[in-house]
């Protein structure tokens, strides 16, 4: 496929590219002082067959409907997307997909020297209410490990976690390894499978580590319903790459009405780091890095 074309904004200390011809999508992250280091993985060639034709993963940062269902989670967003930079806020116009009747936005804005604030938004344009959640996909540079947080909300003896396990996740696959109070999930390019876990986390982030660098996701709770059995935040892994996934509760759209999930970056520098909560507590926790 032809190379696809990025425009870059530069917002605080970071480098944040946005594809032209395809999205919304955001295909680059970097720190101003490493701009050839891109923390996300790009794939221009992996993707699956559907019935309306061959969707490409890509790579990056995308948004996507929940719960996950073929073909409409998959729908074509391979057409050039309207991209329009206003007072530091950049907002990136999808095209109508007129077979499910809705139309995806991306919203940037800064929020610091190394944090902008991603808003993502699903609107009805059909005729007939819609029930939906947004759910924001990134994928990550190959080598690094995810972390989830999913701390005890407090005592008693009734439940207060839950976790969601897809039918092709082994539990006692090396590259998932859980603690007390996190889950990490390592990718590993010699892998032969792959692997994804959900759960509600608490508190309300997600991170990747790889490289020295941190990337972090941090986002609200809202009331309501969530997808895959309420997971707000997901991890899914293959030999190719990791994607670091939060998702919003489910909304009854009707006509002209729109779901928004709102996401805060950050990148941070954290120059070596374990899958261990000993390591995520001394080096992260405690040192206030998120």
């Amino acid at each position: 496929m032809a190379t696809l074309q990025i425009k870059e904004f530069a917002t605080g200390d970071l480098i944040l590219g946005v594809a032209e011809d395809i999205g919304p999508r955001i295909l680059k992250l970097a720190l101003k002082s490493m701009p050839d280091e891109n923390l996300f993985g790009i794939l221009p060639e992996a993707g699956v067959e559907t019935p309306d034709g061959f969707w490409r993963i890509y790579g990056g940062h995308r948004l996507w409907i929940s719960p996950e269902a073929m073909p409409r989670s998959y729908s074509m967003d391979d057409a050039p997307v309207r991209i329009e930079e206003k007072e530091g806020v950049v907002k990136i116009y999808g095209n109508t997909e007129m077979q499910y009747n809705i139309q995806k936005e991306i919203e940037i804005r800064t929020a610091g020297a190394r944090v902008v604030e991603v808003l993502h938004r699903i609107k009805n344009t059909g005729r007939w209410p819609v029930t939906l959640a947004c759910w924001a996909l990134t994928v990550m540079k190959t080598g690094g490990f995810a972390i989830i947080p999913v701390k005890a909300g407090g005592e008693g003896i009734l439940p207060d976690r839950r976790l969601s396990l897809w039918p092709y996740t082994d539990l006692s696959d090396e590259r998932l390894v859980m603690e007390k109070d996190f889950i990490f999930l390592k990718q590993d390019v010699k892998s032969k499978s792959p692997i994804k876990i959900g759960a509600m986390a608490y508190p309300s982030w997600t991170a990747y580590w790889v490289d020295g660098l941190l990337f972090v996701k941090q986002f609200v709770v809202e009331r309501g319903d969530y997808p895959d059995f309420g997971c707000d935040v997901e991890a899914y892994t293959n030999p190719g790459m990791l994607e670091l996934e939060t998702v919003g509760p489910l909304k009854n759209l009707e006509p002209g009405s729109a779901a928004e999930h709102r996401e805060i970056w950050s990148v941070k520098k954290v120059s070596s780091l374990s899958p261990s909560q000993k390591d995520v507590e001394e080096k992260i926790i405690k040192k206030g890095v998120i």
